[in-house]
């Protein structure tokens, strides 16, 4: 096969063919980065001065890489996001025990003194009635300081650069954000005690996500090819909810926002949501996602070659590089393993990017991140997937 660009690369694998190497990904999906510590010492380690990254998420404490990061390690995608919204940047208060604030949502998040990351530490909602939702303050989806710019921005990478173009807003969540708003306790309950005020709450919530990524598409979606969403719906053993539970209450929310997008833009839908979501799949796939990410492989039910055997003629897979074990605990030589295995399993055929299973974490030693992609363009091609 002739060499591809990175645009056409990514796209063949979405596809479900085999592209000329396997495409890569740091960065570009929001929950697929890497976290500033880890990103400073990578810079040190690859002699890189100077330069200054932005957070991508400033709760988990990510980064998008600079660009020359990128281009040494030959990643496949770029990001266009939305912007720190106009008048509404996030007022990072300062006290003895640490930082905290609260954002647009009315969710508080405080990052303790000594921490390394923002915990969530208040629900706005959690003894809210059914009459509150009406009252609340939501966010207000037609802020325009979310979007100045972006067209233009997604132009020029569309026209003057060859990547796979991810748009990623950080929502398209018909379960994890209502939880945050209520906390876990009481959402889980009231899908049993009290599934009316379930299903107002995220009927509100999906309509205000809706309308934000419908206004990011409106000036984004002709130029860019993934569109990057997120829902948690497992944990380590198993998932964090009963599908029977999911599926009435929840299912029918999220399959209207994929319909909504799927409307605006050709772009491929790429789907994150970690543990043990192997019930999921099929929903996702009838509702319309192409793309499954972080494939954490490592959860129960999540080896990458039986969810290869069982769905990967029907959605692609982004991500397989596992976070937990591997990445920060092995040899330069497992991670070489690692990626081998994974490109084996899921890279055959196509529907597969390589990343690392969500963000890579600040004790991730930067020998074991050049390897990773080092190893990636060494069995990545072809030829080598079996």
């Amino acid at each position: 096969m002739s060499i591809q660009n990175s645009r056409e690369r990514v796209l063949t694998a979405l596809s479900h063919k085999e592209p000329d190497r396997v495409p890569v990904d740091l960065g570009a999906t929001g929950d697929g980065s890497i976290h500033i510590d880890a990103y400073n010492k990578l810079k040190k380690y690859l002699g890189i001065d100077g330069g200054k990254a932005k957070f991508i998420d400033i709760i988990q404490q990510t980064v998008i890489p600079e660009e020359k990061i990128l281009e040494i390690i030959e990643v496949d995608t770029r990001t266009i996001s939305l912007n720190t919204f106009n008048g509404l940047e996030l007022k990072i208060q300062e006290n003895e025990d640490g930082h905290w604030f609260i954002d647009e949502w009315g969710i508080k998040w405080k990052k303790p003194k000594y921490g390394y990351y923002f915990d969530m530490i208040g629900h706005p909602l959690k003894n809210a009635s059914i009459k509150d939702l009406d009252d609340y303050s939501w966010p207000d989806p037609d802020n325009p300081g979310r979007y100045e710019g972006l067209e233009k921005k997604a132009k020029e990478l569309f026209n003057n650069t060859e990547y796979a173009i991810v748009g990623n807003t950080q929502l398209g969540s018909a379960f994890e954000l209502n939880w945050y708003l209520t906390g876990l306790e009481r959402f889980l309950t009231d899908m049993l005690l009290n599934p009316k005020f379930i299903e107002k709450l995220v009927a509100r919530s999906v309509e205000i996500q809706g309308k934000i990524i419908s206004n990011f598409l409106n000036a984004v979606g002709n130029y860019i090819q993934i569109l990057a969403i997120g829902d948690d719906l497992g944990m380590q053993t198993g998932p964090l909810i009963s599908p029977d539970l999911y599926r009435r209450l929840i299912k029918p929310y999220a399959k209207r926002l994929i319909h909504l997008i799927k409307s605006q833009t050709n772009a491929k839908i790429f789907c994150h949501s970690c543990g043990s979501i192997v019930s999921f799949i099929p929903d996702f796939i009838e509702y319309g996602i192409d793309v499954l990410h972080p494939i954490q492989v490592s959860a129960k039910d999540m080896d990458s070659k039986r969810l290869k055997e069982r769905f990967g003629n029907k959605i692609s897979f982004w991500g397989g590089i596992d976070t937990q074990h591997v990445l920060p605990y092995g040899t330069p030589e497992d991670v070489e393993g690692e990626v081998k295995k994974r490109i084996h399993d899921l890279a055959p055929g196509g529907g597969y990017v390589l990343a690392a299973v969500h963000n890579i974490q600040r004790d991730v030693p930067p020998e074991n991140i050049v390897t990773m992609f080092k190893a990636a363009r060494k069995y990545g091609k072809c030829a080598n997937f079996s």
